[in-house]
């Protein structure tokens, strides 16, 4: 057996994801005969069948090779990015990455002073949901990335393994459970996170903890979701949480400041809700100094 090969990876990963192979290969510009080709060659390589053809779907093999093929690929694209940006020219370009709740007022400020250093750049901030930004880094998509969670005071965010990035809190705040007004634990302080995992929670993996990282935080059982929320919209999440169809875990600030929802301070067990900023290789430019700016904030 040889090295498998990337293309041939990639190819399979796209027939898979769009369960087509005339989708795939309109997608990737090749012909669908190219890509019929590929997948033949790839499951001849690694002697077994990866794809069924009718309906197209991986195989028990092909799902197994699925879990390793889309680390693998992030990391090549890392590996590739990481070195262009090593060899190039200074970049004149500033796009960064942010989770919805890492957006505020200390960025705003040091956007301020790149666009003064470099009034030629437009800086881009594109807000994006925690999982996909780590890889968005690594490959070069985002120049670099605020992401926001919750973790214990002395942890790192638990963040995907991608590449050779670099990592940094720049933030840090109390966190709070976010509750209809009227709620009778509303402004009680000191809860037990714990004593809430009976409760109706909102699941909205884009934005706040997800269950299974309240029950990991707790050690508790619980925090059912009651309504999923999928989308980075932080008011129409509030707007749930105000009419009654669960409750949510916020940084304390934020949810003092929302309109319309009660809060209640949590205090066991110790946790924070950290704004972390990740990183590659950063050549000299507006990238690199928006990270300096943000790290003597820190």
């Amino acid at each position: 057996m040889t090295a498998v090969d990337p293309q041939q990876l990639r190819t399979f990963v796209t027939v898979s994801r769009l369960a087509s192979f005339s989708e795939a290969a309109r997608e990737l510009g090749y012909t669908q005969s190219a890509v019929s080709q590929q997948i033949a060659a790839l499951e001849a390589d690694l002697g077994t069948a990866l794809l069924v053809r009718r309906p197209v779907g991986p195989t028990v093999a092909g799902r197994r090779l699925l879990e390793h093929a889309a680390p693998l690929l992030v990391r090549l694209e890392a590996a590739r990015a990481d070195v262009a940006r090593l060899a190039g020219a200074p970049s004149a370009r500033l796009v960064l990455g942010a989770t919805p709740l890492a957006v505020g007022a200390s960025l705003g400020r040091a956007l301020g002073e790149v666009r003064r250093a470099y009034p030629q750049v437009e800086p881009v901030v594109r807000v994006l949901a925690q999982d996909v930004l780590p890889a968005q880094v690594a490959t070069g998509e985002v120049d670099l990335a605020l992401i926001d969670g919750l973790a214990a005071p002395s942890d790192p965010l638990p963040l995907p393994e991608v590449g050779p990035l670099a990592t940094l809190a720049v933030d840090e705040q109390p966190v709070a459970v976010a509750l209809p007004v009227g709620h009778p634990l509303a402004g009680r302080p000191g809860l037990a996170l714990a004593d809430l995992s009976a409760a109706r929670w909102l699941d909205a993996p884009d934005l706040t903890p997800t269950a299974a990282r309240l029950r990991a935080a707790t050690g508790a059982d619980g925090f059912r979701p009651a309504t999923r929320y999928r989308g980075t919209d932080l008011h129409g999440l509030l707007a749930l949480v105000a009419t009654g169809h669960g409750l949510t875990l916020l940084p304390e600030p934020v949810a003092v400041a929302a309109t319309g929802i009660a809060h209640a301070a949590i205090a066991a067990p110790r946790l924070v809700h950290r704004t972390e900023l990740v990183h590659g290789s950063l050549p000299e430019g507006p990238a690199a100094l928006l990270a300096r700016l943000l790290a003597e904030g820190a």
